[in-house]
């Protein structure tokens, strides 16, 4: 397909076959060197045309083009590539050119000194043709507010059969009888966008290996293409706007009715987030900590009635569901019977599987993602249930935790999250397998609504030392980390705030950090607390009896990394935040703010602290960052020792 386009375009193109007979390259010969850039355009132009032409033509080969980065990376030689006419592969006629058929030419060097170049105005009359708004062709949108929007994602009758069943289970699946490699094209890439963590490594300078340049969650099968649930909306779209005549079929598991109401209340905020999940089958709830995503959830339970599986990432995050579900459900469900020797544990219809616990009823069970798989497949369980809520969904993009929903066929799937971005950039995979987002709530108008007031306090460091460009911000990190001055004042600010009636969390991005602090605060305050991803669950589970224990009469203080309470960490009683260690995207921000936001007697402002190193660029830069992090969740900043009434506006740069 890719030499046809070549063919059809009057572009030279010549066909090697490679060294172990197995495949092929395709060489372009240029008349003079050519920036990698437009190289790289062109070929890939090139490529999506093919594309189009044949459906067997699979986004891997995007990967396949050298050079395969614009920029060559710092250190490094440019792509190490086997030249044609190998000695060895040769005697057995590989490694050498051939024409369409595969032969061989008698004399490959004659063939190389006739070898027709391409110059610069045949690149640009191809890129003016094929490239009409990107190389890579029309992609899923990375937005989060529109993920089912495409571009030029155009079809005709013609492309279709006359009718179109689309079979809705554990995925999308077509029928490709009848479907143009044109249609077939148009569908894969409803599934597909460009990855953020290639162009992000490229504009580094740093090697791409293993990143490819667009992620694709479309399947080939014999009979069917298969793309995620989430897409039917795009797919949709583009079957209606061509007047395709197309039926879905439901084949999802509706599961077994279950007899449960709810035992609760929603308050009115929460009312219109259920009744948009409600208005259909699979979809996203973005809202922030402290909203009630647990309690929205067990409404739905109530309403679809429906045995449900709920996945969380963590041991924690199952033991809070699990207390969650069964003070807001009343199930009318009769318990097995007890054994009638030995002790008698208590029965909950509500069941668990993670941290060696397995008591699923089939009912509502809550799992850790990572205890549903056999070995590297998931577990048939995970088809038994009518409904999958995913809890911070935006864990859903990692392989493992997307292969479970790929694989789950219920007929309601529901995700759950306060960050519907990723750093990474990979949320496109969360609205695919999750749904698009059918209720968001306002992060500003949630501030406003709480019971007490968000300041932010900055505090300038003097931390000062010479990198070089090439320095690692790992390296950077274990330098402030090590910074005795900065930890004292640290230590000093926390111990002024336990003394002034506060409940301080300090969060680092480094166990070391919290060897280091954790002496300077801890002789000083009659409860401090750590907690690490690094601890055993024994001594996971020590520290948080010890939590569970403080009168909260007495003084407390936490430090943590923010990798392991950074989300799904309940403590009620915390109201001020000391950031240890820079951060910078805003998604981290909310998620660690989120820590101060629950209920609790007496609070009435949340303050963070935030230990800016501003005479470090490149840490400066990531303080601006957080700026506008602050700024969209409703902090205010407030400067130390000045009063409430006039607090200062965050900038942030909108």
């Amino acid at each position: 397909a890719y030499y046809t386009v070549c063919e059809e375009n009057a572009i030279p193109a010549y066909i090697e076959r490679s060294r172990s007979g197995n495949g092929a390259h395709i060489w372009i010969f240029f008349s003079s060197p050519m920036e990698a850039k437009t190289a790289r355009a062109f070929v890939s132009s090139i490529l999506t045309a093919a594309m189009e032409k044949c459906s067997k033509v699979n986004f891997k080969s995007y990967d396949r083009c050298f050079p395969n980065q614009d920029i060559m990376p710092k250190g490094g030689f440019g792509n190490l590539i086997a030249l044609p006419l190998q000695g060895l592969a040769r005697k057995q006629q590989n490694s050498v050119f051939v024409d369409v058929q595969f032969n061989p030419y008698d004399d490959q060097w004659a063939l190389l000194s006739s070898a027709k170049r391409v110059d610069m105005s045949q690149v640009e009359t191809v890129l003016a043709k094929l490239n009409r708004k990107s190389e890579l062709g029309s992609l899923m949108s990375d937005s989060e507010e529109t993920p089912w929007k495409t571009k030029d994602n155009t079809v005709s009758l013609c492309d279709f059969p006359n009718e179109l069943s689309i079979i809705v289970s554990n995925m999308l699946y077509i029928p490709v009888e009848g479907l143009s490699n044109h249609a077939i094209n148009i569908i894969k890439r409803l599934a597909a966008f460009k990855n953020p963590d290639f162009y992000r490594a490229q504009a580094m300078r740093m090697p791409i290996y293993n990143k490819p340049r667009i992620i694709c969650l479309a399947e080939d099968y014999e009979k069917y293409i298969a793309i995620p649930r989430g897409c039917k909306n795009a797919l949709e779209n583009v079957l209606r706007q061509s007047s395709i005549n197309f039926q879905f079929v439901d084949e999802t598991n509706g599961g077994n009715n279950i007899d449960v109401t709810f035992n609760g209340e929603l308050r009115e905020e929460q009312k219109p987030a259920a009744d948009a999940l409600l208005s259909d089958n699979i979809g996203v709830l973005s809202a922030t900590t402290a909203f009630g995503k647990t309690v929205v959830a067990s409404y739905l339970i109530s309403q679809r009635k429906a045995n449900t599986l709920v996945l969380v990432h963590t041991q924690s995050l199952m033991k809070q569901w699990k207390d969650s579900l069964e003070k807001f459900l009343c199930f009318d469900i009769e318990p097995p019977k007890q054994k009638s020797r030995g002790r008698k544990p208590t029965w909950s219809p509500v069941g668990v599987l993670g941290g060696g616990k397995s008591t699923l009823h089939g009912f509502v069970d809550v799992a850790v993602m990572q205890s549903l798989f056999d070995g590297e497949n998931v577990k048939e369980l995970v088809r038994d249930y009518g409904m999958i809520i995913v809890d911070e969904c935006h864990h859903v993009s990692a392989v493992n935790f997307e292969a479970i929903l790929k694989y789950a066929n219920a007929k309601y799937v529901y995700g759950l999250t306060a960050t519907p971005t990723r750093q990474d950039g990979h949320h496109p995979i969360i609205f695919m397998q999750c749904g698009e987002i059918k209720y968001r709530v306002d992060a500003k108008k949630q501030a406003e609504k709480r019971n007490f007031e968000h300041y932010l306090i900055p505090k300038f460091t003097s931390f000062r030392k010479q990198y070089d460009s090439g320095t690692l911000i790992s390296k950077i990190y274990s330098d402030l980390a090590e910074s005795e001055i900065r930890n004292k004042r640290i230590a000093d600010d926390v111990i002024k705030a336990v003394l002034n009636g506060r409940t301080p969390i300090v969060l680092t991005e480094r166990k070391e950090h919290i060897d280091l602090l954790k002496p300077l605060i801890q002789f000083r305050c009659k409860n401090v607390v750590t907690l690490t991803g690094a601890a055993s669950q024994k001594e996971k589970r020590i520290a948080m009896e010890t939590l569970s224990k403080v009168p909260t009469n007495e003084p407390l203080v936490i430090i943590a990394t923010g990798k392991y309470v950074g989300e799904g960490f309940d403590y009620p009683r915390l109201d001020t935040l000391f950031l240890a260690l820079p951060i910078a995207w805003k998604g981290k921000v909310a998620q660690y703010a989120g820590r101060l936001h629950r209920n609790f007697d007496g609070k009435n402002e949340v303050q963070i602290y935030d230990y800016a190193d501003i005479h470090i660029p490149v840490l400066e830069r990531m303080y601006q960052k957080r700026l506008r992090g602050y700024a969209s969740i409703g902090y205010k900043v407030k400067i130390e020792n000045t009063p409430n009434e006039n607090p200062g506006i965050i900038y942030d740069g909108k």
